[in-house]
């Protein structure tokens, strides 16, 4: 589900999940089993974190009773695995603030303006928000929200313009082809004619090629040039043989990649080792009591940056939740076993 909320109305939670990569779905799971629903919150548009975003399609050979899958693969898996808790989805945003209330829950604030009110918090932030790549060229910034976006998931501003879908990757392929139906033309631009993509977009941008539907040019953008009026009217290219060309048009969508950041985490008050979070390695809470940090963000004696690891970190820092929700130990039950564990699954009576 996905949900925003008004910013004049926090949204109470018992617990905020930051960061929708692995470690922050398996989070999702673990409290699911702890009876602690979740909201969860990822500055990019989908979940997979990293394994989206950088190695969707490379194997993976170290998750435990899976030989081999693809990063892609893994999230499908933990969507599926984390299913019966529906957590409540706030993409595309960032948190940009964190304060702690004097009844010891936390506010939290996006960039999208919703807001929370919550128990507990568990940053699986990875490396850091991941966030797109900029062009540095002069004069390109004062287009920046109207005919300049960057890494956009929906393309539905292309309708009725003259498109140049900047990138190589297989989001700058698949936005160009999503592109098609409404532009009114469209041009996928690159340093060369060469494609990082699946087999099956790179097929079909082959083909609207061939039908002069996508026109391919290759070169750097080395200026723009605006209309009377003061709209962006053409891209200043710099060819590979070092000729010069213009590139009109009236949108420009860019897919130069993602890069993290540790962003706003870093004035949140928390204690910091080397840009990572400090925590205490039997519960993986902060300095500040119901604020928890697991996967690449934490820092501990030990320390191994490994998705199987941040699980180990996410089940931890899950059980000490939710005794300190509870205010006492929990005994410890078995999905095996426990009915009450298999009726939040959504199993109860299976064979």
């Amino acid at each position: 589900m996905q949900a925003v909320a008004h910013p004049s109305a926090p949204l109470q939670a018992d617990a905020v999940v930051i960061g929708a990569g692995p470690v922050g779905l398996f989070q999702v799971f673990q409290l699911g089993l702890q009876g602690i629903a979740v909201h969860l919150i990822d500055a990019l548009p989908r979940v997979g974190g990293q394994c989206d975003q950088l190695y969707p399609d490379k194997p993976i050979y170290d998750i435990p009773g899976i030989p081999v899958c693809t990063g892609q693969e893994l999230v499908a898996l933990l969507e599926r695995q984390i299913a019966p808790f529906a957590p409540t989805r706030h993409l595309g945003q960032r948190v940009d603030a964190l304060a702690v209330q004097e009844d010891g829950r936390f506010l939290l604030r996006t960039t999208a303006g919703a807001s929370f009110l919550t128990k507990s918090v568990f940053i699986a932030a990875g490396v850091g928000a991941f966030m797109p790549r900029s062009l540095k060229v002069d004069g390109l910034a004062a287009f920046l929200g109207s005919q300049l976006l960057y890494h956009p998931a929906d393309v539905s501003a292309a309708r009725g313009h003259h498109v140049v879908v900047h990138g190589g990757d297989e989001a700058a392929v698949q936005a160009a082809i999503a592109c098609v139906p409404a532009a009114a033309s469209v041009t996928l631009l690159h340093r060369r004619d060469v494609f990082c993509a699946a087999p099956e977009p790179l097929a079909e941008l082959q083909a609207l090629r061939a039908a002069g539907r996508i026109h391919v040019t290759i070169g750097q953008i080395t200026g723009v040039q605006q209309s009377p009026d003061g709209c962006l009217q053409a891209l200043e290219l710099t060819g590979p043989d070092g000729g010069h060309a213009r590139l009109p048009l009236t949108l420009l969508l860019a897919y130069l990649g993602l890069t993290p950041r540790l962003g706003p985490i870093a004035d949140w008050g928390l204690a910091m080792e080397r840009k990572q979070l400090a925590v205490d390695p039997a519960s993986f809470v902060t300095n500040v009591a119901g604020i928890y940090a697991v996967g690449d963000i934490n820092s501990y004696p030990g320390k191994r940056k490994l998705i199987l690891c941040g699980f180990h970190e996410a089940t931890l820092a899950a059980f000490a939740e939710a005794e300190r929700q509870a205010g006492q130990k929990l005994p410890l039950e078995y999905t095996t076993s426990s009915d009450r564990l298999q009726a939040r699954l959504g199993v109860a009576g299976a064979a």
